[in-house]
């Protein structure tokens, strides 16, 4: 039979909230570098593309009124192990996207640098839609690293929790600030940078642990239709 004080120990572990896990570390300060020129954009694109594997992420200014549509990304970060390098792709003054829109074109398009990301499926469309760059070799982790049976993707910050038993702290003050502004914040661009490099380092971690993202999948080949039903395309076309 329990004794008191062993049911107060018993009722006392089970209310006891998790402990608080220590803060995770994220990158400093001097070592993200703000691209705006052809020359700074050549220079972050030679570094970037000699890694086999980087970080990637977007930031688009929050719209606030009900129907409106964001005219984002405008920023574009990418991390390697050591340094983030963030792209300003808004129509704030001062910002040129043609001189470094090429490089960004380069680096995302690349097929020998694979990059790496949390819920990517928005900032790819965006990418598309607005800068007309389809990246080639992106893998979402919130998919890939989802548990088996696990319905839910999995976001950085849970990422961080299971993987480095630490807490990503993810301001939604920073997130939801200004990303077109002419000068981002100190606090905006270490956001923007741990978003990109986090990823890697998640993704390195988890290949170390001997996992392995699956083969990627072969371009689909647009099948060419019979002659047979080639007179009745026109009138199938409403169908789609």
């Amino acid at each position: 039979m329990a004794t008191p004080m062993a049911d107060y120990r018993e009722r006392a572990h089970a209310t006891a909230p998790e402990p608080e896990l220590p803060p995770y570390h994220g990158i400093a300060l001097s070592a993200v570098h703000l691209v705006r020129t052809a020359a700074e954009a050549q220079a972050a694109q030679e570094a970037l593309l000699a890694c086999d594997a980087i970080g990637f992420d977007t930031e688009s200014k929050p719209t606030f009124v009900k129907g409106q549509s964001s005219d984002g990304p405008h920023l574009v970060q990418f991390a390697n192990d050591a340094a983030a390098w963030l792209f300003p792709v808004g129509t704030a003054p001062g910002t040129d996207i043609a001189a470094v829109l090429p490089a960004l074109k380069a680096i995302l398009e690349a097929d020998q640098t694979l990059k790496v990301g949390f819920g990517l499926s928005d900032d790819m469309k965006r990418v598309r839609s607005k800068l007309g760059i389809e990246p080639a070799r992106v893998a979402d982790l919130s998919v890939a690293l989802r548990s088996p049976g696990q319905k839910h993707d999995l976001g950085a910050k849970s990422a961080v929790a299971r993987f480095f038993g630490r807490k990503l702290l993810k301001s939604k003050k920073i997130s939801t600030t200004n990303w077109a502004a002419p000068r981002l914040t100190d606090k905006q661009m270490l956001y923007a940078a741990d978003d990109a490099q986090v990823a890697l380092r998640i993704y390195r971690h988890w290949l170390a642990l001997g996992n392995a993202l699956p083969p990627p999948r072969a371009p689909r080949t647009p099948r060419r239709p019979t002659p047979a039903r080639q007179a009745g395309t026109a009138g199938e076309r409403g169908k789609d």
